[in-house]
């Protein structure tokens, strides 16, 4: 049973339904940028990642109340520690009417593992899948993977024959890719791909030969990304959109006094962070020539400590964020309160961190920041140029669209950062997909995100474990002991677990004629 799942971020869905027997209309909802394309091997961001959601399906998907269920599988087992055997659904098409069978996943997992894939993470523990009959698979996993079938959630099968004829076999990787299977789709979900004009609109319309049932009366969904906080408030006011992401804290208080209009709000599992460059032996755009400050752990510590995060969580975020010392959130498998508790905020002892390692007078370096990705993204890194400035550490602000952001930072062949803000929520809802993303390198797949390329011996090594750790106290001991070790080590600066607000409109503008019918809306997960 499927919803349709609104752009919003993997822990932040929003389903939209309407009650049986109302007339179907059209669902109008936009957010602050666009998504970033539509191959669904490639781009692993949230509302991307969930857009793409709408048109193609995986082996299993997550509900609302965050469990895996059926999708194109529909049962599963695990017959050896290393043989995970998925029995596929029969009677399913593409959107093209290709039947659906067992040659498009064998397909798809070789597409996905590519190097130029961005979502080969989700099936890093797989050796192999073999087609066993037309409606039977094996995943062969290289050793013992628990939480296997929590990680196919986001691995979306495409159409053999449509990717093969569209010379779409290889992803190119990149928001700007030009490849066919970025700018068209054919998967088997419940919505179509009817138009897409990058940075400009998105629409679908149901499929009607999707072999789940609907729950919603849509007809069509149009999403059309409104970059602009005030204009995007006025659009969802006049009744041009039914729904908006985020709601600018601000504006919160007045959208509740709006009669047709409602906020709501709620916490994402994703966690905002700045990441520095441990990899390179000169920093980019930086006064530091010959050697790179951020390899040494007083000069992170030091930047840790100037940044006042009580002051960002009260004025930037007007209290709706909540401070942490981890890299995962409360909700997330291996997520330790004792350790949640941050460093002090101590810019006298940042001072002196700085002056031991040699740098006694700061020095000059660029913070690459997104504008359009993350709730109040460049103004949070705005306020961290003063706090940096008061420890003698001069920050250029380089803010810049999504698309060139991720680009920029995320790229591995590409990556030009010293200083950077990213946000990530574990796809899995496991410590493990954080470590296995963003803090570690050296096994094949890994550090897809890990744009400062930090690297520590002892992360890397139980990072390796815990993913065959079938015994669950000792998996979540090796989790906790990663985090502390990875905090201690100051490898990245963690700010604060993400939190969303929607605006929604339950009915048209007292001002004009209503013309369509009520909608209830709720917010998932």
């Amino acid at each position: 049973m499927r919803r349709f799942s609104i752009a919003l971020g993997v822990c932040a869905l929003a389903l939209v339904t309407m009650p049986a027997g109302v007339d179907a209309k059209t669902f109008r909802y936009s957010t602050s940028g666009d998504v970033i394309g539509m191959d669904p091997h490639i781009n692993n961001e949230g509302p991307t990642n969930t857009m793409k959601g709408n048109i193609y399906e995986g082996l299993v998907h997550r509900t609302p109340d965050l469990k895996v269920h059926p999708s194109l599988a529909t049962e599963w087992s695990n017959p050896e520690p290393t043989i995970w055997r998925f029995k596929l659904r029969q009677g399913v098409k593409f959107h093209d009417g290709t039947p659906f069978n067992a040659d498009d996943v064998v397909f798809s997992f070789k597409r996905v593992t590519h190097e130029q894939s961005e979502m080969n993470t989700y099936v890093a523990t797989v050796a192999e899948v073999k087609k066993i009959d037309d409606f039977t698979v094996d995943f062969v996993t290289k050793g013992p993977d628990p939480i296997l079938h929590q990680n196919l959630t986001l691995f979306y099968i495409m159409s053999k024959s449509w990717t093969e004829k569209n010379n779409s076999v290889n992803p190119v990787r990149g928001a700007t890719s030009e490849i066919y299977a970025n700018r068209h789709t054919n998967g088997t979900g419940p919505f179509k791909l009817v138009e897409r004009v990058p940075d400009t609109r998105t629409v679908l319309e149901p499929n009607k030969d999707w072999w789940g049932k609907p729950t919603h009366n849509l007809t069509r969904a149009e999403f059309k990304p409104i970059t602009n906080n005030a204009t995007r408030v006025a659009a969802l006011l006049s009744g041009e959109i039914d729904m908006m992401y985020p709601v600018p804290l601000q504006d919160v208080p007045r959208l509740n006094q709006t009669q047709g209009v409602k906020v709501m709000e709620g916490p994402e599992l994703r966690t905002i962070f700045l990441g520095f460059d441990q990899e390179r032996d000169e920093l980019v755009a930086s006064s530091v020539k010959g050697k790179n400050p951020f390899k040494d752990v007083r000069v992170r510590r030091a930047f840790y400590q100037a940044v006042d995060i009580d002051q960002i969580k009260r004025v930037v975020m007007r209290n709706a964020a909540t401070p942490t010392g981890l890299m995962i959130a409360p909700g997330i498998v291996g997520f330790d309160p004792e350790l949640n508790k941050r460093y002090p905020f101590d810019p006298e002892a940042a001072k002196k961190l700085l002056a031991e390692a040699g740098y006694p007078q700061g020095f000059e370096v660029q913070l690459d920041c997104p504008n359009d990705r993350y709730v109040n993204d460049e103004a949070i890194c705005l306020a961290v140029v003063p706090m940096l400035a008061r420890i003698g550490v001069k920050v250029n602000l380089n803010a810049q669209t999504k698309g060139k952001h991720f680009d920029k930072i995320g790229l591995k062949e590409k990556r030009n950062t010293a200083f950077y803000m990213l946000g990530w929520t574990p796809g899995t809802y496991d410590g493990h997909n954080a470590l296995y993303n963003l803090m570690v390198l050296k096994d094949k797949g890994s550090g897809a995100w890990n744009s400062g390329a930090y690297s520590n011996t002892k992360v890397e090594e139980l990072t390796a474990k815990m993913a065959s750790e079938t015994n669950q106290e000792k998996r979540l001991a090796m989790l906790k002991d990663a985090f502390r070790i990875h905090k201690e080590d100051f490898g990245h600066l963690p700010l604060h677990p993400q939190a969303l607000a929607w605006g929604v409109r339950s009915e048209p503008p007292a001002s004009t004629t209503p013309t369509r019918p009520k909608r209830r809306v709720g917010v998932g997960h």
